[in-house]
């Protein structure tokens, strides 16, 4: 995939896995919508990690606001004319002390608002331009966590939101083919973020991961769920 004036957009892409696939893509030479709740934390990233050779715009997005992310998608058809990459990287709510059992559907309610409704309305609001790009690409970041093979009790709303946004992966990679829009999941692995805790794996290499289903060739998979380019079990 050429690098050349393309124009990624990452959400929650402040801190952890989402700021430094931002990073990563920047060193490629992409232009990167970096992507906050709060306007202030996606300039203080934005700055922190300028240097590369790809530009780092810091932009306000709460993947759970549909005006906001109208308006976000109106203000980059008007400046850039298009979107090439998606990355679906906005997360909340690892709950490993909840039990399906007993759990505050609210919580699971507001866990299902960014997890899974938060990418979906992100992606409706941006296929237009995704369709525009001549090689358009969308990574819902997913977990392990969402795998209905190896899934068993606890983390009930993080669990379900991912497997959801699975499901959503294959919806619309199958619905997508045709315009030729690759859209996978990827697992990024145990990491040590603010979510994921200490004892993971370095940020970098979880990121990495995002990277290689945001880069891939035109020919490359669809509407699947990896981890280091390998398939994962539904």
């Amino acid at each position: 995939m050429s690098t050349d004036e393309s124009v990624a957009l990452v959400t929650g892409a402040n801190r952890g896995i989402g700021r430094e696939t931002a990073r990563q893509l920047a060193a490629l030479g992409h232009t990167v919508l970096l992507c906050a709740r709060r306007p202030a934390d996606a300039e203080r990233a934005a700055a922190e990690l300028a240097g590369g050779p790809g530009r780092l715009l810091p932009r306000r997005l709460d993947v759970t606001d549909a005006a906001g992310v109208r308006a976000l998608a109106a203000e980059t058809a008007a400046e850039f004319g298009r979107l090439d990459v998606l990355v679906n990287n906005a997360a909340v709510n690892y709950d490993t002390a909840a039990r399906a059992v007993d759990v505050d559907l609210e919580e699971v309610h507001r866990t299902l608002e960014t997890n899974l409704f938060g990418a979906w309305r992100t992606v409706q609001a941006f296929l237009p331009l995704l369709r525009r790009s001549p090689h358009p690409r969308v990574v819902n970041v997913s977990s392990g966590s969402g795998s209905l093979t190896s899934m068993t009790g606890g983390t009930p709303a993080y669990g379900v939101s991912k497997a959801a946004l699975n499901a959503l992966t294959r919806k619309l990679a199958a619905e997508l083919r045709g315009d030729r829009i690759l859209v996978n999941a990827v697992c990024p692995g145990w990491i040590a973020t603010d979510m994921g805790g200490p004892g993971g794996a370095a940020v970098q290499q979880g990121a990495a991961r995002v990277l290689w289903a945001a880069t891939l060739p035109d020919d490359g998979p669809t509407g699947g769920f990896f981890r280091d380019g390998r398939q994962l079990p539904w």
